[in-house]
């Protein structure tokens, strides 16, 4: 993918789903992108109503659809969020988590693009919300927006694991962060350090352990930014040793970041409820928006 081609933005039409819907109008207009906003109304949940509602419910069903159009096209026909932008207003009767990611394959979007706002997100994604189920559901990369738009984005923090999401993560930050500053970080642990330890490996051959792993990190890292098309001037590269989701975090913070991206691996089905720990730890604790990218590949097949 070299450029965004379309975009698609999920909205409940709440005040806190609003700045995915500017982020949205916002990409569109400096990519050129085609932009779709879909609203989901989820009229399975009348199913419930019909034996009080009776004949009613068609017509009940008919009003909401056009309530929802009504306010679908006043959110996008206003001057003061669009940009310039005339985006396709889609009204959709099935639930979010559903229609969303069908669409996206459907037409071949490559972005999509949700609010994390409402009532206690961090609740919502491990109980299985909107959000937490279009991410698990997704075959494209997903923008979880956390923060109102103030312009493009100005620091991108990419995650980087050396899975083939890690190039597609590099990759598209561009796309969506073309004039960011990078910082590309990866955080790793040596493999069976506390075994070692508890073998009774002394510290010194331990420490000479991770000195030789971010050797071949740091050179997996500038690799993988080469490949993805970085010129030295282009990036900060950082390899720490840690517990990820600290490490992310603290740079997060201390470089100002705006949005993180990383990947979410495979498509197994424990994969996809448990969307990765660091990930889902990530999209909880983080202030910035948090572009996940997909992993298609099995784990066998990822970068070691």
């Amino acid at each position: 993918m070299k450029t965004l081609k379309h975009i698609l933005v999920a909205t409940d039409l709440s005040a806190p789903a609003l700045p995915a819907l500017d982020r949205g109008f916002q990409l569109a207009a400096a990519s050129g992108a085609r932009c779709t906003v879909l609203h989901a109304l989820g009229l399975e949940a009348m199913a419930l109503l019909r034996g009080v509602l009776g004949d009613k419910s068609p017509a009940v069903s008919a009003r909401l659809v056009e309530e929802a159009q009504a306010r679908l096209d006043a959110l996008l026909q206003d001057p003061a969020r669009h940009h310039g932008v005339v985006a396709t207003g889609v009204i959709d009767p099935g639930l979010a988590g559903d229609a969303v990611p069908a669409r996206a394959q459907a037409e071949g979007v490559d972005l999509v693009l949700v609010g994390a706002h409402g009532s206690g997100f961090l609740q919502r994604l491990l109980l299985g919300s909107t959000a937490s189920r279009l991410l698990r559901k997704s075959r494209c990369p997903v923008l979880v927006v956390k923060q109102e738009p103030r312009g493009a984005y100005q620091r991108a923090l990419v995650a980087m694991d050396f899975s083939s999401a890690s190039l597609d993560s590099i990759r598209l930050a561009r796309l969506v962060a073309p004039g960011a500053d990078l910082l590309l970080l990866h955080v790793f642990e040596v493999p069976f350090e506390g075994k070692l330890h508890f073998a009774g490996v002394d510290e010194l051959t331990v420490q000479q352990f991770r000195i030789e792993a971010r050797e071949r990190a740091v050179q997996q890292l500038h690799a993988l930014a080469e490949q993805a098309g970085l010129a030295p001037t282009d990036y900060t590269g950082l390899v720490l040793h840690g517990e990820a989701v600290r490490e992310l975090m603290q740079h997060e913070e201390r470089h100002q970041c705006d949005l993180i991206v990383m990947g979410k691996h495979g498509t197994h089905v424990t994969e996809e409820l448990l969307l990765g720990s660091v990930t889902k730890r990530v999209l909880a604790e983080s202030q910035a928006d948090v572009l996940v990218v997909v992993d298609h590949q099995p784990p066998a097949a990822r970068i070691a």
